[in-house]
C-alpha cells in the first residue's frame, strides 16, 4: 500500500493516480493524516478492498509530504559504520538520537533557499508511526510503522557545529531541510523490508554525480530496534517521523569539502517508493 497527501489530504496512490480517503470511504476516515494513522488499522482494512475508480492523476510534484504536521521528528546520527568511519567517530553502542523541527518537513519536489553556511546533503530512510506507542517491544516494532519514505537531512554544518555541545537541530531545521516522499509504502509492500537500497545524485552544471548509496541492511540499530529504543523513551504519537540515519558520502568529509550551490539539484531515491528533487536557489537576504 502507498500512500501520501493531495492538498494536504491523506490519499492511497496507485501509479500516476491519487484516491483521496475520506472522499472514497463516504467520510468514515478522515483526511487528516495524523487522525487517519491512528486509525491505521481501520485505514488498512478499508484500503484493501478500496474501489480505485475515484482516483485522479496526480504527480509527484502535486504530492506533499507523506506526514505534512509531525509532532515529533526523531533523527540518528552514525548509524552506519563507513559513514561514523569518514566523521572520524567509533562506531555507537547504543543510538545517538536528535531532532528536527517539525517546520522544516516538505514535500518531495522542492526549491529550498540555502541560508549563509554550508548546506550538506544526508539521504536517509523515514519510518513513519501508525498508531504509536510507548515502551513498543522490539518484536512489535515492525507493526508499529505504518510506511517507509525517503528523506533528505539536509544540513547547515556551520551552524550545526556551533557551540559547546553542538547545534544540531538548529543546523537541521532550517525551512525545506526535511523533504519527504514522494509517498510513503507499507512494510509488507517491499521484498525485504530489513534491505532497501537507496542513492542520491547531484545535477549539476550539466553533470550528474552519484553522491551517496546504500541499504537499509547495513544500518548499526535497524528500523524495529530504533522503534523500540526511542519508545521505551519518548511515547511514539501517529505520524511521528524517524530519520533513520545517513551512509557515507557526505560533503563535509571529501576533500575539499563540497557543499550545495544555487542552481543545482539534489535528486534522492528510495527502492520501491521514489524519489524526492530539491534545486537550491541563493538565499534572498
Amino acid at each position: 500500500m502507498r500512500f501520501g497527501t493531495l492538498d494536504g489530504r491523506l490519499v492511497l496512490v496507485s501509479g500516476d493516480r491519487a484516491l483521496d480517503v475520506a472522499t472514497a470511504s463516504g467520510g468514515v476516515l478522515p483526511s487528516d493524516v495524523r487522525a487517519a494513522l491512528a486509525r491505521w488499522d481501520e485505514v488498512r482494512a478499508w484500503a484493501a478492498t478500496a474501489d480505485l475508480a475515484g482516483a485522479v492523476p496526480v504527480t509527484g510534484a502535486q504530492l506533499g509530504p507523506p506526514v505534512p504536521d509531525p509532532r515529533q521528528v526523531f533523527a540518528v546520527a552514525l548509524n552506519y559504520r563507513p559513514h561514523a568511519a569518514e566523521a572520524g567517530f567509533t562506531a555507537p553502542d547504543a543510538p545517538l538520537v536528535f531532532t528536527k523541527f517539525p517546520s522544516c518537513i516538505t514535500g518531495p519536489v522542492t526549491t529550498v533557499a540555502l541560508p549563509p553556511g554550508n548546506v550538506d546533503w544526508e539521504i536517509e530512510v523515514v519510518a513513519v508511526i501508525g498508531a504509536g506507542g510507548h515502551r513498543i517491544p522490539r518484536s512489535s516494532a515492525w507493526a508499529a510503522v505504518a510506511g517507509l519514505t525517503c528523506g533528505q537531512d539536509l544540513s547547515e554544518r556551520l551552524t550545526q557545529s556551533q557551540g559547546k555541545p553542538a547545534q544540531f537541530s538548529l543546523g537541521k531545521s532550517f525551512p525545506g531541510f526535511g523533504p519527504t516522499g514522494p509517498v510513503a509504502v507499507t512494510p509488507d509492500a517491499f521484498p525485504d523490508r530489513d534491505d532497501i537500497g537507496f542513492e542520491s545524485t547531484l545535477l549539476s552544471g550539466g553533470t550528474r554525480e552519484t553522491l551517496q548509496s546504500g541499504r537499509t541492511a547495513e544500518m548499526i540499530f535497524p528500523i524495529d530496534d530504533l522503534v523500540a529504543r526511542i519508545s521505551a523513551i519518548c511515547p511514539l504519537l501517529p505520524g511521528d517521523l524517524i530519520f533513520t540515519g545517513t551512509p557515507a558520502g557526505v560533503g563535509n568529509r571529501r576533500t575539499p569539502p563540497r557543499f550545495l550551490r544555487p542552481g543545482e539539484t539534489l535528486i534522492s531515491r528510495l527502492d520501491g517508493v521514489g524519489e524526492l528533487r530539491q534545486t537550491f536557489a541563493a538565499h534572498d537576504g
